[in-house]
């Protein structure tokens, strides 16, 4: 009851799709992997049933907290692993709201950001812990963390942490410290895409888990209308100006901008910021200050245009983004699909806009197979690009890093291409 009051007051009203699947699987008490887009609320996912149990079986007690002096060390009995500080503080945001007027305290700790408020945060009580992995093994080496009492760990976006060079510091934690064994922990994993590498994680950190799918695995949303103009560099700063007019005054909406480096970034917002558009930019050189800064001005709306590096791609959870454009197209289809799910969340709709000319070609047929299975309109121009490349209608994967024709289960469940489909995985 205290939950459900905390969601109401949250405005959450229906649940989205992977939470009506996680939920009840979640709160069985399996192990859960689960591929979901981007957008889909898969943080009301893992957060509501972990916190209904923790609410329904109340604290326990925690080692140290007897005598004259308590312990300074932590003894979280939940900890979410994310890739990034964004995700990490809108995972514990979210946390925050819903464990509200409750005995559960939640924290945070991130790299790049002064350790010692995130050391006092945690000498205050610590019960679910979110974290970057790099900034956990730092503090566990301090002694200030202990994983003894964990019963819960959940992996977000784990297909981005590895891809983010993460993998020695995760295996650390979950094999190599004090954590409970995999027999004795409740593990969720969730991740965009399903690839060999995810697969093996989910086989060492999961025991007799369900697969749930929900949506076609690395795909993009149908509520995205997804738009390909052709755009040569040169011509890429007055078209987005038309674009940027054409935006009806009363579309009260968000636009986020994606380019590929941070020279271009703060170019691009100084331009348009000149040309009369309130924008802001964010990207990883930027301090922790800066970049929060950025995300609040962009999120009330003070400065409806953000031009962001990939390091805004994945994760950021702000409703009201009604467009994004990709000024420069990534080299890998996967980002394509992150950086247009920060749209059409929630079950809102929006709209992708993508800068293409021929320096994109590398992706135009993993492209051109991603709009045919979200039903978008295909430009007759980006078949004859397709077909002028020599690789178009073969198989096998034309993008850099892990194409999306790599999402398929080594392990042969035979479900994770269907819609909200789940059935039972488990190590070999």
């Amino acid at each position: 009851e205290h939950l459900l009051s905390n969601i109401e007051l949250a405005r959450y009203s229906v649940p989205t799709p992977v939470q009506k699947y996680s939920i009840p699987i979640v709160s069985s008490g399996r192990d859960l992997m689960a591929c979901a887009q981007t957008g889909s609320g898969k943080t009301g996912g893992f957060l509501f049933p972990i916190l209904s149990e923790l609410f329904k079986h109340g604290p326990s007690e925690q080692p140290g907290s007897r005598g004259m002096y308590r312990s300074r060390k932590a003894y979280p009995v939940a900890l979410v692993l994310a890739p990034t500080r964004e995700l990490a503080m809108q995972i514990y945001d979210e946390a925050r709201k819903f464990a509200y007027r409750s005995w559960v305290r939640p924290c945070v700790v991130y790299g790049g950001a002064d350790i010692s408020s995130q050391l006092r945060q945690i000498d205050r009580g610590c019960d679910l812990l979110t974290a970057t992995p790099g900034r956990l093994v730092d503090l566990i080496e301090r002694g200030r963390v202990s994983l003894s009492q964990i019963r819960y760990l959940v992996l977000d976006e784990a297909d981005r942490m590895l891809d983010m060079g993460f993998e020695p510091q995760i295996r650390r934690i979950v094999e190599n410290e004090d954590m409970p064994n995999v027999n004795d922990r409740q593990t969720l994993m969730f991740s965009a895409t399903f690839p060999r590498d995810i697969q093996v994680l989910a086989r060492d950190f999961l025991k007799d888990y369900v697969f749930l799918s929900v949506g076609r695995v690395g795909s993009t949303s149908e509520n995205i209308t997804q738009k390909i103009e052709y755009v040569e560099d040169d011509d890429k700063r007055s078209v987005l100006l038309d674009i940027l007019h054409a935006q009806p005054e009363s579309d009260h909406g968000l636009t986020l901008i994606f380019v590929e480096t941070k020279r271009m970034a703060d170019m691009l917002s100084e331009f348009l910021v000149q040309s009369g558009f309130p924008a802001t930019s964010i990207h990883g050189d930027r301090s922790q200050r800066e970049r929060e800064r950025a995300l609040e001005s962009f999120r009330t709306g003070r400065t409806p245009i953000m031009v962001a590096t990939a390091v805004a791609a994945r994760g950021l959870d702000i409703v009201n983004v009604t467009h994004v454009i990709n000024y420069d197209l990534p080299t890998d289809i996967d980002d394509y699909v992150h950086r247009i799910g920060r749209t059409g969340r929630a079950g809102n709709v929006g709209i992708s806009t993508a800068f293409f000319n021929r320096g994109n070609k590398g992706i135009v047929r993993e492209l051109i197979e991603l709009l045919k299975e979200a039903n978008q309109e295909i430009p007759p121009w980006l078949e004859t690009i397709a077909r002028e490349t020599s690789n178009y209608g073969s198989r096998g994967s034309s993008g850099r890093g892990r194409g999306r024709g790599q999402n398929r289960d080594y392990r042969k469940f035979g479900s994770n291409s269907e819609r909200g489909s789940y059935g039972t995985g488990g190590n070999e």
